[in-house]
C-alpha cells in the first residue's frame, strides 16, 4: 500500500513507515500483537457510512439526552393505550389484528394472550393476567426496572442498580418460554387450562 502523505500520521489500518499495517497499536518486539492491536499485516479499511446513517448520527449527536428515553416511553405508552382502547378481552378470536398461527392452526403462539394479560395488569387483575400469559406477568417487573434504570441513567444521569442477567439465565428463560408455548397447546389435563 502507498505510504501516508507527508505531514500526516498513518491512518488506522494503513501502512506505517515500515511498510506493514499498524491498526490501533503496534506489534511487540517479539512479533506478537500487543494488547488492542490487530494482527500484523492485516489492514481493515474504514467503512464510509451511508447518507441515512450520517443523518441519524447527526440527529443523535444534537438531540438532548432525554429524547431517546422519551421516545421509548412514548412507544410503551402507545402499546398500553392500544390495549386499553381495544379491550382485547372482548374481541373475537378472528378479530383484526389477529395471530396468524392461531387463525390458521388453532394453536396458541408464544405470545398469544400477551395483550390480554397487559389489559388485566393495567386494571390491577394480576390473577387474570397470569391466567392469560404467566411468563409475561413474571417478566414484567424485570422489564419495567430495566427500563427505569436505563432511562433514568440516560436522561438524568441516575446511577440506579441494573439487574445483570447471565447468558445461562436468559437461555433458561427462553427455554421455559419454549416449553410453556408447547404445553399450553397440549390436549390433556391440566394443560388445557393454559390455553387462551
Amino acid at each position: 500500500m502507498p505510504a501516508a502523505p507527508s505531514g500526516h500520521a498513518p491512518a488506522p489500518g494503513h501502512a506505517g513507515p515500515h511498510g506493514h499495517a499498524e491498526p490501533y497499536g503496534h506489534a511487540a518486539s517479539d512479533g506478537h500483537a500487543g494488547p488492542g492491536a490487530w494482527p500484523v499485516g492485516v489492514a481493515y479499511q474504514p467503512v464510509e457510512p451511508d447518507r441515512f446513517t450520517r443523518l441519524v448520527l447527526r440527529l443523535h449527536a444534537r438531540a438532548p439526552r432525554w429524547a431517546v428515553p422519551l421516545a421509548a416511553l412514548g412507544c410503551v405508552g402507545l402499546g398500553m393505550t392500544y390495549a386499553l382502547i381495544s379491550d382485547p378481552t372482548q374481541s373475537d378470536p378472528d378479530a383484526r389484528p389477529t395471530c396468524l398461527l392461531k387463525l390458521t392452526t388453532g394453536l396458541d403462539c408464544p405470545g398469544c394472550g400477551g395483550t390480554r394479560a397487559l389489559w388485566f395488569v393495567l386494571h390491577g387483575d394480576l390473577p387474570a393476567a397470569a391466567r392469560h400469559h404467566f411468563l409475561f406477568v413474571f417478566a414484567l417487573p424485570f422489564l419495567a426496572w430495566l427500563f427505569v434504570a436505563w432511562a433514568g441513567n440516560r436522561a438524568f444521569g441516575w446511577r440506579l442498580p441494573e439487574p445483570q442477567f447471565s447468558p445461562k439465565v436468559l437461555g433458561g428463560f427462553l427455554a421455559a418460554w419454549a416449553v410453556f408455548s408447547v404445553v399450553r397447546n397440549l390436549p390433556w389435563a391440566p394443560f388445557p387450562s393454559l390455553y387462551v
